[in-house]
C-alpha cells in the first residue's frame, strides 16, 4: 500500500453494479465483502476494492480522512 494507492480509492468510481459511480472508498463495507467472498476483479479495480475492504475489515478507514480534507493542486 502506498499514498498513491490511497488518493486512488479517493478519485477511482466503481464501473459498474448497483453502486455505479460511487468512490471505491464510499463502497459499502457489505459490498466490499461480497467481492471478498465472490472474487475481485482482475487489474487495477480489483486491486483497489481489495484495499479498500482490507481497510474496511479492519476498520481503517479513517486513514483516508486526511487524504480527503487535503486541498488539489487546483485549489491554488
Amino acid at each position: 500500500m502506498t499514498p498513491e494507492h490511497l488518493q486512488l480509492l479517493l478519485t477511482r468510481t466503481m464501473p459498474y453494479g448497483k453502486y455505479k459511480g460511487r468512490l471505491i472508498a464510499d463502497l459499502p463495507g457489505h459490498y466490499l465483502g461480497w467481492f471478498a467472498r465472490e472474487g475481485f476483479p482482475r487489474g487495477e479495480l480489483g486491486s483497489l476494492l481489495a484495499l479498500m475492504y482490507e481497510l474496511d475489515h479492519n476498520a481503517l478507514r479513517h486513514l483516508l480522512d486526511p487524504l480527503r480534507n487535503k486541498p488539489s493542486s487546483n485549489d491554488f
